[in-house]
């Protein structure tokens, strides 16, 4: 039998300590088999030690990693104990939070309670958003997780929009009996007062956007999915309200006031209110306006006629002059000519200006100036003929016989000028004269108090019969009177 024994000193090494792949090689002694004396022995190895735990590092290694996942998820989560507009996102990131915002809106309903019964519609049936996206991005950065100052902090508030047009049309589909729709201002032509007039709008009835926006956002703030809302009635804006016709009809009838072919400022050729009503039409235009336009066709059968009634001749003027050619008087005015111009293209441009409201149209002519004649006019009285000549351009266009100053009143020689007319005069008339003549028609003094009259009380002409002034018959005196004007210059000759 094979004696098992233990290595030497085994039992002083310590347990656990020894370990075959560490220790040196074991010492076998051992002999020959069957050589005599020899003792065969098998060092029976100790019992293995178990190997060294390292507890306390692998607890160190498994809190460092916690932590660092803590720290990193805290810097992209939002703080615990946040919400917005009632809905929880703490711990949610900002992409997760604007979703939980989106899907509480989508969940949140309304209804429509009244006597007709409830009508039920979703929050985005009727246009509502929120920011979502921007609320979310606020909270994680206002609120982020690593501050813990801010866990557990106030409810952040949210604005509910609703898209007016978009809530009308799912209310008007749902609930049409809420509506009643609104009636646009109109304008017509009257005939029986030859002028544009309007017929009011009346507004129609719906239900305030605002009342229910309002109520779904207390609902929204609240936490709740479910609003009940009772319509609040709202007026309704005709399209065409009654100042817009009004405005309209104004403008109208200030192009029926003011219609026709214009030269400067005289309405040369006036159209009626009626036919300038037939040319237009007024139909309703974008954003509840009037669009007027006017027909070219009708407009040129007016245009046919307007050379006869704006084309006209000059008219010369004629002057009395001196023999100096200074103008003494203006016998007759000149007036400007005037030819209507190019017409092919008056009937289109009337009618696009008529559409912009303004019924003046100035038409293009062209002016045809006038001349002026000048007669030079003088009176020459031949003392040695008792004649008086008239001249008028250095030509005698008429002479009568006349009476001058007797020897004891003589009529004087020289170069004179009419400077003063009296149509009636009495001559003399006064105390201690030697004569009185009463009425004497048709006075222009020359020199001093000598001048050509009539002379009714004597028809002896041809002779000196006067104190002085010149005699002539009272149909000559009165021809003369109006021929000469003031200034005429008088040439008196013996």
């Amino acid at each position: 039998m094979t004696d098992l024994a233990t290595r030497p000193n085994a039992d002083e090494a310590p347990t656990g300590a020894v370990d075959v792949q560490d220790s040196d090689a074991a010492e076998t002694p051992s002999t020959d088999a069957g050589e005599p004396g020899s003792t065969h022995a098998e060092w029976a190895p100790a019992e293995s030690a178990p190997k060294k735990r390292r507890i306390g590092m692998w607890i160190g290694i498994g809190a460092g990693v916690t932590a660092a996942a803590l720290v990193a998820t805290s810097l992209v989560l939002i703080a615990p104990g946040t919400s917005v507009a009632g809905v929880p996102v703490g711990f949610l990131t900002a992409g997760a939070a604007t979703d939980a915002v989106q899907q509480r809106l989508a969940e949140t309903t309304i209804i429509l309670t009244g006597p007709g019964g409830d009508t039920e519609l979703s929050a985005l049936d009727l246009g509502a958003t929120v920011d979502a996206r921007g609320l979310a991005d606020s909270a994680f950065a206002d609120r982020p997780m690593w501050n813990v100052t801010q866990w557990n902090g106030e409810p952040i508030e949210a604005v509910v929009d609703l898209d007016a047009d978009t809530a009308t049309a799912a209310l008007r589909a749902a609930a049409p009996d809420l509506f009643v729709d609104p009636v646009d201002a109109s304008l017509a032509f009257d005939a029986a007062t030859v002028s544009y007039v309007t017929t009011p709008s009346v507004e129609g009835t719906g239900v305030d956007i605002d009342a229910m926006r309002e109520a779904l956002q207390t609902a929204f703030v609240d936490g709740d999915t479910v609003v009940e809302f009772a319509p609040v009635a709202a007026s309704i804006e005709a399209e065409t309200p009654t100042f817009v016709a009004d405005s309209a009809a104004a403008n109208l009838n200030g192009i029926l006031d003011n219609a026709g072919f214009y030269i400067g400022t005289e309405r040369t050729v006036p159209v009626a209110r009626d036919v300038v009503a037939s040319w237009l039409t007024v139909e309703p235009g974008d954003r509840g306006t009037f669009d007027i336009t006017a027909d070219p066709a009708a407009i040129q059968t007016v245009v046919d006629g307007l050379a006869a009634a704006v084309d006209r001749p000059a008219v010369n003027a004629t002057a009395i002059t001196d023999t100096a050619g200074k103008v003494l008087r203006e016998e007759t005015g000149g007036t400007v000519g005037r030819q209507l111009g190019d017409s092919s293209a008056i009937a289109s441009d009337y009618a696009e200006q008529l559409s912009t409201g303004n019924g003046a149209f100035e038409l293009p002519v062209t002016e045809v100036p006038f001349t002026t004649t000048t007669l030079a006019r003088n009176i020459v009285v031949d003392l040695s003929e008792q004649r008086t000549y008239l001249y008028e351009n250095g030509a005698v266009v008429a002479s009568y016989a006349s009476s001058t100053g007797l020897s004891g009143s003589p009529t004087h020689t020289g170069s004179f000028r009419i400077n003063y007319k009296l149509a009636t005069q009495d001559m003399g008339c006064f105390e201690g004269a030697p004569y009185c003549t009463e009425n004497v028609p048709w006075v222009a003094y020359f020199n001093g108090d000598q001048g050509f009259h009539g002379a009714y009380w004597h028809n002896n002409f041809g002779r000196p019969m006067s104190h002085g002034c010149v005699n002539l018959p009272v149909n000559t005196a009165k021809f003369v009177y109006d021929w000469a004007p003031m200034g005429t210059q008088v040439q008196v000759r013996g």
